[in-house]
């Protein structure tokens, strides 16, 4: 069976096969999420923020290794598996956020000139 999910902000979306992870979906969407441990929940980089529909239920590794952050949604894109329709939404590179900071912060001191 074939599912969809849509990644924000971007709003891409692409059909997968039902229980591929959202990370192989992420990769095969275009939408990068960072990851260092290659899928095996060591990194805990691959953060993700979802509504739980579409997807399966939290296991026990990934229990332990979010902790009070599933409560907030956070999942962890390696190993968290699409059921169904499913949205998530990608936080932003906290590299790339320092950077748009930074350029916007330039950007409204090239303004006071």
């Amino acid at each position: 069976m074939n599912v969809d999910i849509t990644f924000l902000p971007s709003g891409r979306t692409v059909t997968v096969r039902a229980g591929t992870s959202v990370l192989d979906a992420s990769r095969k969407a275009g939408v990068p999420i960072r990851t260092r441990c290659g899928g095996k929940a060591a990194c805990l980089m691959c953060k993700v923020v979802t509504n739980g529909v579409g997807l399966t239920s939290l296991s026990e590794i990934e229990r332990r290794k979010i902790g009070e952050l599933e409560r907030q949604g956070i999942r962890l894109s390696c190993q968290t598996r699409i059921t169904g329709r499913a949205t998530v939404e990608v936080p932003e590179d906290p590299l790339k956020a320092a950077v748009r900071k930074q350029l916007m912060r330039q950007a409204e001191e090239d303004d006071l000139w």
